[in-house]
């Protein structure tokens, strides 16, 4: 699937935590910001690095995960345009919380932490923005958790491709990405994945090519999910 902004307006448009912003002060934004290209499997940051800017995202897609002792990985979420990754650090002045790394081709705008909060203390209501995306992170965190507890294995790998298909409504959506990916977002072992994966495609569910599923069948993975 290819994600990106709509071509019209300017580069913030469709962000929500810019939507409220004047003429003017979207264009400073702009100015200030940083064009960023990331290659898929290039590491964005990881967790412990300074968290000195905000990542606006305008096309691809990046994944943002914590790596345990053991080297196993845990996908937390996946954020698209026209979404943001790094806005916990740059309120807490702390180091990143994860690591973050891009799953598609993708382009990205990267605001200092010092031009964001310049932007904050004179553009208050930009916080009401922040505090959303920051309560929309912590809702999707406790849906995972509950997740784990209530869902199986592949009812969790049903939801996770709901979730990659996004909002298109074509009969047949393109995800790119391989099953290792898939399991670290799903929470599973791969074996246990590539098995969840055969049986949708006995059904029809899906197809998988190459390093691409492709699905056919939204509704009953939904469905699959327990997800109205």
């Amino acid at each position: 699937m290819d994600h990106r902004l709509p071509d019209s307006g300017d580069a913030l448009t469709g962000v929500d935590m810019f939507a409220g912003l004047e003429p003017d002060v979207r264009q400073r934004v702009i100015a200030a910001a940083v064009p960023r290209h990331y290659r898929k499997g290039q590491i964005l940051f990881v967790e412990h690095d300074p968290g000195d800017s905000l990542i606006i995202m305008k096309r691809g897609a990046v994944a943002v995960f914590r790596t345990a002792p053991t080297g196993e990985r845990a996908v937390l979420t996946v954020v698209r345009p026209p979404d943001v990754l790094g806005e916990v650090s740059l309120l807490d002045a702390s180091t990143r919380s994860a690591s973050a790394e891009a799953i598609e081709d993708s382009q990205a705008l990267s605001l200092s932490r010092a031009a964001f909060m310049d932007l904050v203390h004179s553009n208050p209501r930009i916080l009401d923005a922040v505090m959303r995306s920051v309560g929309g992170l912590i809702r999707r965190l406790t849906e995972q958790n509950a997740d784990h507890v209530f869902l199986d294995l592949p009812g969790r790998v049903a939801k996770t491709l709901v979730r990659l298909s996004g909002e298109s409504q074509a009969p047949m959506i393109t995800i790119e990405l391989n099953q290792s990916q898939l399991a670290e977002m799903a929470g599973g072992s791969r074996q246990s994945v590539n098995q969840a994966i055969g049986s949708f495609a006995n059904r029809g569910w899906l197809r998988t090519e190459g390093r691409r599923i492709v699905v056919t069948d939204v509704q009953a993975l939904r469905r699959r999910a327990g997800m109205n």
